[in-house]
């Protein structure tokens, strides 16, 4: 499903994590929704609240999409059967969308930078992948003069 611009969350998702600094780095120019393909103690860390999407980013490899550089921690609890916290996690789109999304990441200048992940309204680990252009140094000072501003705006 794809999304236009802000945060079209609904009151049923179960925020997990966010990649805050995505939006500082990168101008998002548009937003996709993936399901998360997990093993069972990722899920369970997962559930307990715990990753890090810093330093993450999403690539598409031989026709998948995945995310790489995802950090989710070692369960507490688990056995030999644990998983790796940083191993490569295919995230699973329509084929329309891979391929809108395929397309927008062939552009120079354009990466696909993981948002948020989330438990939806069913219970399924979910991502949104943002197509981002990095912003550069002036356009950081600018962006965070506006928030400024409009923090301002909305105190008087």
């Amino acid at each position: 499903m794809q999304k236009q611009g802000g945060t079209n969350e609904r009151s049923t998702d179960v925020l997990v994590g966010e990649n805050r600094k995505a939006r500082f780095h990168y101008e998002i120019l548009d937003t996709f929704e993936a399901g998360l393909v997990l093993r069972g103690t990722e899920v369970k860390v997962l559930r307990q609240g715990h990753v890090s999407l810093d330093e993450s980013y999403a690539r598409i490899e031989d026709g998948e999409l995945w995310l790489i550089g995802a950090n989710i921690p070692v369960y507490s609890h688990g056995n030999l059967q644990n998983h790796e916290p940083q191993r490569k996690r295919k995230c699973l789109l329509h084929a329309r969308e891979l391929r809108k999304l395929r397309e927008k990441s062939q552009v120079k200048g354009l990466t696909l930078v993981p948002l948020r992940v989330y438990f939806g309204s069913r219970g399924f680990a979910k991502v949104t992948i943002g197509v981002g252009r990095g912003r550069k140094v002036h356009d950081k000072r600018q962006h965070l003069k506006d928030k400024e501003a409009k923090r301002e705006i909305r105190q008087a």
